[in-house]
């Protein structure tokens, strides 16, 4: 390996270090500036960070001694360069400047008569530069790549972590849910008072069961060996987070189309008043009630657009007396984003535009399995085939636990 190569390569390394090091500090700063721990596919991707940072820091390691030689060489090379230097500055007379028309003439006039001294004036006079610029030397001229790879994607799951996912443990499976109560009544009475001896009330209690069944999410990609080892930053690891990132947003949209689902009756808002707001959503929760007895937790998820009506109406400022804390744009991103009635606020990409929903976590569950990353190579084709799938299932316990919020028209 030439000294160039090492060099190259040993930068190489140190930038994959630096990015997967920022891909880890900007997961988990997304995740505390969020208030929320790490999600199971933060986490993975956070693992297989770092252990391509402790492969590169071992190639380092073995290249350390190759890039302090090719230091010293360059070192020399540049010394070398200074000592020819400062030789050619002894023995080159410099530039000639005559300070008349007469000097000139004289000069030449001396070096036509055959003066040696005016005949070297005269050359070092009329020599001309030759001017080399970047286009005559393409060929050790680089084209460097600055920064990470510029990729929009969020794969935040603000519904699906709130809710939490429960294991996914087979194709298919079944809920045990009660839909009938036992029956505890006052004993019969006659003229207001309770009569004894008369038979109890009685009522048998009833559990049927929800079905649902796995279904998988997945995609894969077949990426050239050459591709993998020549690229910069690394296109394997690239194609994977990608591939997780996918997942993660297709999974929160079904979440998201769960909530939809529901067939409770929306309650209207106003989408001009705080007050309205906050009594549709006072109203909403009394519905949830009604339906799910107070078990689980309530947040009211919502989708971009909608939040953007849902924010102007509660100001951050002095909000000590006010049913919100407020809302600040400048924070604007999935995940819980603020209050209204002390009932968090989650804004959700896997949300269609203009939805919103009041939904307890009793009323709605999810169940997951990640199969996580899946490798095979080609040695026919050079290439590596790697894919990405999970097994991901929502499912509604209660409808009446899920309300949808409407803006009155």
């Amino acid at each position: 390996m030439s000294e160039n190569s090492t060099d190259l390569m040993v930068a190489r390394l140190e930038k994959d270090i630096a990015e997967k090091g920022s891909f880890i500090e900007g997961t988990t700063s997304n995740a505390q500036d969020a208030g929320r721990d790490l999600t199971e596919n933060e986490l993975e991707l956070i693992t297989e960070a770092r252990k391509r940072i402790e492969n590169s820091e071992q190639q380092l390691e073995v290249l350390g001694g190759a890039i302090e030689t090719g230091r010293r060489a360059r070192k020399r090379t540049q010394e070398l360069h200074r000592a020819y230097a400062d030789m050619r500055r002894e023995v080159d007379t410099g530039a000639v400047e005559y300070r008349s028309a007469g000097a000139y003439l004289a000069d030449s006039i001396a070096a036509h008569n055959g003066s040696r001294e005016a005949q070297e004036r005269m050359e070092v006079y009329f020599r001309e530069a030759a001017h080399q610029t970047s286009g005559d030397n393409l060929g050790v001229i680089p084209d460097p790549i600055v920064g990470s790879v510029v990729n929009f994607i969020d794969a935040a799951r603000p519904v699906v972590n709130f809710i939490g996912p429960q294991p996914l443990t087979a194709a298919t499976w079944h809920r045990p849910k009660v839909t009938q109560h036992t029956l505890v009544d006052v004993q019969g009475t006659d003229g207001g008072e309770t009569q004894e001896k008369i038979e109890l009330d009685s009522q048998k209690m009833t559990i049927t069961r929800l079905e649902a069944n796995a279904v998988t999410y997945g995609g894969y990609v077949n990426v050239s060996r050459q591709n993998i080892d020549f690229s910069s930053p690394q296109i394997l690891d690239l194609v994977i987070n990608d591939l997780a990132a996918q997942y993660a947003i297709q999974t929160e949209a079904a979440a998201g189309a769960q909530l939809a689902a529901s067939a409770t009756p929306a309650v209207n808002y106003l989408e001009d008043s705080a007050d309205g707001l906050s009594a549709a959503i006072w109203e909403a929760a009394a519905t949830v009630y009604a339906a799910v007895k107070g078990q689980g937790r309530l947040a009211i998820a919502v989708a971009a657009d909608t939040l953007g009506q849902f924010g102007p109406l509660f100001n951050p400022v002095n909000p000590q007396n006010a049913q919100s804390p407020g809302f600040e744009a400048g924070n604007f991103g999935q995940g819980v984003m603020g209050s209204i009635s002390g009932i968090p606020v989650l804004m959700s990409a896997g949300l269609s535009a203009g939805e919103a929903f009041m939904f307890s976590t009793a009323g709605i569950e999810v169940f997951e399995q990640r199969v996580g990353t899946l490798q095979v190579t080609e040695p026919s084709v050079l290439g590596v085939q790697v894919a990405y799938a999970g097994y991901f299932t929502p499912l509604t316990i209660e409808a009446g636990g899920i309300v949808p919020l409407v803006a009155a028209s």
